[in-house]
């Protein structure tokens, strides 16, 4: 790697002055040789001829066109590709790695907010926020009769289904509460929490959060049979992948007003327009918003920036993505 790569931005242009303002672009101008004001989301835009043969770190975003063969033979000293977002899935294949192309991700850095967000919604779930407030739209009044022993969160168990970064993190960030928490994870280290069964789990926690990787194994982990596990009044907080829950059987179980549920990711993504859970009383639907947002992109972008100073000071990147990564990965 030289002292100054040659670099490029490919990403999406709306995506681009958030993910890196001009304090970021400042500092990265400063690692490498880069047009600081040029971002492509197509490797046959013109403003590219020429620069891709002596291309060496492309830093990348959503919107990113995938790295195919055809890309990498007009890139023959490209070395690094510095994702500015979480999942590399969509753009980088076994080719990239096969060529020894090192590989980053930002998922660390976007994996806070999330953990933010699945607290924020724990401890509003466990005080029956979002059900409470149903009763109070509807109603236009409250009586003593909604305070009963089954609010609070005094002593709850939150089950965290997955051990990734966004579980590690929302595992940390309970322990100042007097929850009681356990965890599934058949590839998981000690956490200092009790590790049970997704059955167990599922059947004794009165808040379950996912946070599992989308893989073959885990599609539709959570199923009817498991949702008919939730005790009543449990609450189910998804902000990991949709295709996790059995949708239909998640609809049924909450037009039985048994349990309830926040997503903050569906199956599909978007809900069609007439999907019940846009209807239903007890649940709380958000359109994808518990990853980095508005000017929390800004740490993406930094968290790229920060593997690059690596490259070119000759340490190891810290948040490295190897292949075998990508089936245990969201």
């Amino acid at each position: 790697m030289t002292d100054r790569p040659v670099a490029l931005f490919a990403l999406a242009a709306e995506h681009w002055p958030l993910l890196f303002p001009s304090t970021v672009r400042q500092r990265l101008g400063e690692l490498a040789a880069i047009d600081t004001d040029l971002v492509v989301d197509n490797f046959d835009d013109p403003r590219v001829a020429g620069r891709l043969d002596d291309l060496e770190v492309l830093i990348t975003g959503w919107g990113c066109p995938p790295l195919d063969a055809e890309f990498l033979a007009r890139a023959p000293k490209l070395r690094a590709v510095l994702h500015a977002a979480g999942s590399v899935k969509a753009h980088v294949g076994s080719a990239v790695w096969e060529r020894g192309i090192l590989v980053s991700s930002a998922a660390a850095a976007n994996a806070i907010p999330v953990a933010e967000y699945a607290l924020g919604t724990i401890l509003l779930a466990g005080k029956g926020v979002f059900a409470l407030r149903e009763h109070y739209r509807s109603g236009r009044s409250f009586t003593l009769a909604y305070i009963h022993p089954d609010l609070g969160n005094y002593g709850r168990r939150v089950g965290i289904i997955g051990a990734s970064r966004i579980g590690r993190q929302v595992i940390e960030l309970l322990r100042p509460f007097d929850f009681e928490v356990c965890l599934y994870d058949p590839y998981a280290e000690d956490l200092g929490v009790p590790r049970v069964s997704l059955p167990e789990l599922l059947a004794t926690s009165d808040i379950v959060s996912v946070h599992a990787p989308s893989t073959p194994e885990t599609h539709q982990m959570i199923d009817r049979a498991g949702l008919a596990l939730l005790p009543d009044g449990a609450v189910l907080i998804n902000t990991a992948r949709g295709e996790l829950v059995e949708t239909d059987a998640l609809i049924g179980e909450l037009r039985s007003g048994r349990i309830s549920a926040v997503l903050d990711v569906t199956d599909p993504e978007p809900l069609h327009p007439d999907s019940a859970l846009f209807d239903l009383p007890n649940v709380f639907v958000t359109p994808h918003i518990a990853g980095s947002h508005g000017n929390e992109l800004a740490r993406l972008g930094a968290s790229a920036v920060d593997e690059l100073e690596r490259l070119v000071t000759g340490r190891p990147l810290l948040h490295e993505v190897t292949m075998t990564d990508l089936d245990r990965v969201a």
